[in-house]
Parts: C-alpha cells; structure tokens; sequence
C-alpha cells in the first residue's frame, strides 16, 4: 500500500529541491570491477547523467551519499555538477544529516534514490523515497516510487522525469530541445 495518495505525492513532489544519490546499484549497476593493478572501475549510464543535468537545469541541486569510495565517483559527479559527496559512509543517515547542514535543507525538501538495506534509514527520513527495480525486497516495500529499470541502466534519469512531472517542470524541459 503507497505511503501517500497520488495528490499528497504531487504536493510532497513540489517541495523537492534535493535528489540524493547511492551509487552502486543505483548510478551503476552495482558491479565492482578491480582493473589490473588495483583501479576500480565503475560504468555509469549516460542518460543518468543527462537527467541529472535536466534536474539541475530546473533549478534543483543533487548529492551523492555512498557506503563505498571511489574516485570514478568524484570524476563524474563533477562532470554532473553533483555535490556535495559522501563517500565510504557507513552510516547514511548520519551523512543525510552533513548534506542537510552543508546545503541548508530540510529532510521534507530531499529526494533520495537508494537499493540496500544500508540506504533505509536514508530513504525513510527524506520527503520522497525511490528505489530502483532490483532493488532489495525491504527497500522496494518502503519506497514511493520503483523505476521499471534497474540500477546503472537509466534508473535515476526516470525517477528524475517522474519527480520533474510531479513537480510540473517536465513539460519545460522536453520544450528546450523540442522548439528549438
């Protein structure tokens, strides 16, 4: 049974102004690869991150909260614009509450994405709760909304095109490259 109904959804969607992010699983699609020599490398989804430029684009702001470091994780939330970013955090509710202070937001105004147990108590505190589709059993069940794609796989730019519907500011974006 949803959390809210579709008009406590729309008006819960409007106070959205933060997305906060997990990464492996969610940015990617949670597979680790160690490169000869000990790199790790991480495959991220294009149309993520064109997402991510769209949300910003309309005026919102994004941050990474992960349990894992990588610097592949630095490298593309610059390139995205995304920040602040947490990483190695074992404890992201703790971390939650650093973005929340960093930024000047409220828990209500925040819209995380997670897809483990770890991201719950995360989830559970922010306005808005997403999860991917292959997402853990628990995670699935707490969360307002589950993309029909999986991690890495353009999961974030959907939840981005639904909270940007919610919010009335889809229809905006689509016109920037549709009446040009």
């Amino acid at each position: 049974m949803p959390r809210f109904s579709p008009t406590e959804l729309a008006g819960r969607a409007k106070q959205i102004s933060l997305l906060v992010l997990d990464v492996d699983g969610v940015l990617t699609d949670g597979r680790i690869v160690y490169a000869d020599g000990g790199s790790e490398l991480k495959q991220f989804h294009v149309r993520d991150g064109s997402g991510l430029k769209f949300w910003r684009e309309s005026g919102n702001r994004a941050a990474i909260i992960s349990g894992r470091a990588s610097s592949a994780v630095d490298r593309r939330a610059k390139e995205l614009g995304v920040g602040p970013v947490i990483q190695g955090s074992s404890d992201k509710s703790a971390a939650l509450d650093e973005v929340l202070k960093t930024l000047g937001v409220w828990p209500q105004q925040v819209c995380a994405i997670g897809d483990d147990l770890p991201d719950l108590p995360m989830l559970r505190r922010c306005g808005l709760a997403v999860t991917v589709a292959d997402a853990c059993r628990e995670v699935r069940a707490a969360a307002d909304y589950v993309t029909q794609l999986p991690g890495g796989h353009g999961a974030v730019r959907e939840a981005i095109e639904w909270l940007l519907t919610l919010k009335g500011q889809w229809g905006d974006v689509v016109k920037q490259y549709t009446e040009k």
